[in-house]
């Protein structure tokens, strides 16, 4: 077995979950900007309209695979799918919400040469903070 893969089995280890919820949120997370940004640019939904659609896709793309392949749970699905719920509304009102608040107090951004509205520096800043607030409500809450 080669060092490399020696290092990348420790780094996946059931001991380090915040790797595992990385990867799985780099998933749920592309899946559910994407449909955010399709249906807000595109197809000229509102806000929240748009974040909630994208956010729930994401959700459940997450819960499936933080289940079995982050925490690797034994909880049972009905139990853990209603404290799952729990912390994906909770986490998602607050962090979009705080997204909102922060980016209307942020003037236009230029991002890598692309004109960055205030929705959409919301909906990123609001991802950002999703992330940190489902991790600690997933971990100790959900799948403990």
């Amino acid at each position: 077995m080669s060092s490399r893969t020696l290092i990348s089995g420790n780094y996946l280890k059931r001991t380090n979950t915040i790797i595992r919820f990385m990867l799985v949120g780099a998933v749920n997370t592309l899946a559910g900007l994407s449909i955010m940004f399709a249906l807000l640019n595109l197809l000229g939904m509102s806000y929240w309209a748009a974040t909630f659609i994208g956010n729930s896709t994401g959700a459940a793309i997450s819960y499936f695979l933080n289940r079995t392949f982050t925490f690797q749970s034994k909880a049972s699905i009905p139990k853990s799918a209603v404290r799952f719920l729990a912390v994906v509304i909770f986490c998602y009102f607050l962090s979009y919400t705080i997204g909102r608040l922060a980016a209307g107090n942020i003037q236009d951004l230029i991002f890598a040469g692309y004109d960055l509205s205030r929705e959409e520096l919301a909906v990123l800043m609001g991802a950002a903070f999703y992330t940190l607030t489902n991790y600690i409500g997933q971990k100790y809450f959900v799948f403990k």
